[in-house]
């Protein structure tokens, strides 16, 4: 049994034994169930229930970390386990939070319990907070961790570790002290490395090095891009003024990331991003509902170019027989295409003239995929209706619309992005409509002209 394979059996064994206790309303049980589990492990068992289950498991997470368990689930089911919550409650909750979680729980509050809650915070994490607030949704600054180890470029390598020593400054996850100036200004990093192992008489200045930072206000998801392209784990975080305000680090970025993938793949399906497993009915079916009802004013279009092509279709069943495969074959092209860019635009490897390279490279895939494929439906379609004309029709309606659909694979998310609009999110209904119009409008219009001619 590989790694993964013993992770996903232990966490369905845990599921299953959760189950069993919440099924017996074994409240008891259930709190000695979640001692020895930690605050990640209790978040996913609790996305992993209905709603009416997760009031008696949230009563039975452990006092200490039901802060930590609140910042790790998603948001829809935050914001029902908190919607009741007095500023009081919510304050004891975030009383041992750091900064980045604290501002991701009063994100869920009303204002009036927000505002109780940061009043009663010390005012070096009330500053942290509202700071971070102060952000967009999709900026470095809303995603960075304020609480940074910077030290002045002009002191010892001893004063340094003494002043780390004494202040207990670092964690398991440090790496690198960022250097600034008398203004707090960045203007390098030193690695631990170095801090230890080199004469603790020599400045800072010596062996800090320039690094690699992020703007505040930039994109975060372009953020997280560029740091995993450049293999880099921890990124300085400063503002227009070279102001050092932060740090962005390898768990934010797995965070970005992971957002981004579940986005995408939701967003493809035309799912709402938010919409969680185990999300009421009337919720679900509200997000679903939206982009059903673009897919059948889709359909109706594709109809009606069917309905052109009636006279056609009366004489020759066999084109009604045959015509799902050519829609099919088109849609399958076209999403493998149409997968392909968007990860490509997600990775940032697609721009600039190597679009045009992708192009010419789908436009000769689409086009042998779709001659190897309509030789073979057509001899498929010889062999069912022995018919010569009929067989041809297919096999050139095969070709032109798995061409066309490699093609629109390509331009439609490259489009879209131009427009802004995310291609995730209404791509595959783009792509759906074309394949569809153009292979009915190809297999209908050659029949029209070569078997009612």
């Amino acid at each position: 049994m590989s790694q993964n394979e013993e992770v996903n059996s232990t966490s369905e064994d845990k599921l299953l034994q959760l189950q069993a206790l919440v099924s017996a309303e074994n409240s008891e049980a259930v709190c000695a169930f979640f001692e020895d589990k930690s605050d990640t492990e209790i978040a996913l068992l609790l996305e992993s229930f209905p709603p009416n289950d997760r009031e008696l498991i949230w009563q039975c997470v452990p006092e200490a970390i039901k802060g930590e368990v609140l910042a790790e689930v998603s948001e829809d089911i935050r914001e029902d386990l908190m919607s009741e919550m007095a500023a009081e409650e919510v304050s004891e909750l975030a009383k041992d939070l750091d900064a980045q979680d604290i501002a991701e729980l009063l994100d869920t509050v009303e204002d009036d319990v927000k505002d109780a809650v940061i009043e009663q915070l010390d005012d070096s994490t009330r500053e942290q907070v509202e700071a971070l607030q102060a952000y967009g949704d999709d900026t470095v600054g809303r995603y960075m961790n304020p609480e940074t180890v910077n030290v002045k470029v002009d002191v010892t390598l001893e004063t340094v570790q003494r002043y780390i020593r004494i202040l207990h400054l670092l964690d398991d996850h440090s790496q690198e002290i960022m250097v600034t100036d008398k203004e707090n200004r960045l203007v390098g990093t030193l690695s631990l490395v170095d801090l230890v192992k080199n004469n603790q008489e020599a400045l800072v200045s010596d062996f800090m090095y320039n690094s690699f930072s992020l703007l505040d206000e930039m994109d975060v998801h372009e953020a997280a891009m560029i740091l995993r392209s450049k293999d880099l784990h921890f990124a300085p975080v400063v503002n227009e003024c070279g102001i050092l305000v932060g740090q962005l680090n390898i768990e934010n970025i797995l965070e970005i990331t992971r957002d981004d993938s579940e986005a995408t793949m939701m967003n493809m399906s035309g799912v709402s991003e938010d919409e969680e497993l185990f999300a009421p009915i009337m919720r679900s079916a509200q997000s679903r509902g939206i982009w059903l009802g673009i897919n059948l004013a889709t359909a109706f279009l594709a109809a009606y170019v069917i309905g052109q092509f009636e006279a056609v279709l009366s004489q020759v069943v066999a084109l009604a027989v045959l015509m799902p495969v050519v829609a099919s074959m088109g849609g399958i092209a076209g999403s493998q295409t149409l997968t392909v860019i968007i990860r490509g635009l997600a990775m940032g490897q697609v721009g600039g003239n190597n679009r045009w390279w992708l192009f010419n490279k789908e436009l000769w895939v689409g086009a042998m995929n779709g001659l190897l494929w309509a030789i073979v439906v057509g001899v498929i379609a010889q062999w069912w209706f022995e018919d010569t004309m009929i067989s041809l029709v297919i096999a050139l309606a095969i070709l032109i619309n798995m061409t066309v659909a490699n093609i629109a694979g390509i331009a439609v998310p490259l489009v879209l992005k131009e427009m802004k609009i995310d291609p995730a999110l209404s791509g595959a209904v783009i792509l759906t409509t074309v394949t569809d119009v153009v292979g009915f409008m190809s297999f209908l219009g050659l029949a029209t002209l070569l078997i009612l001619k």
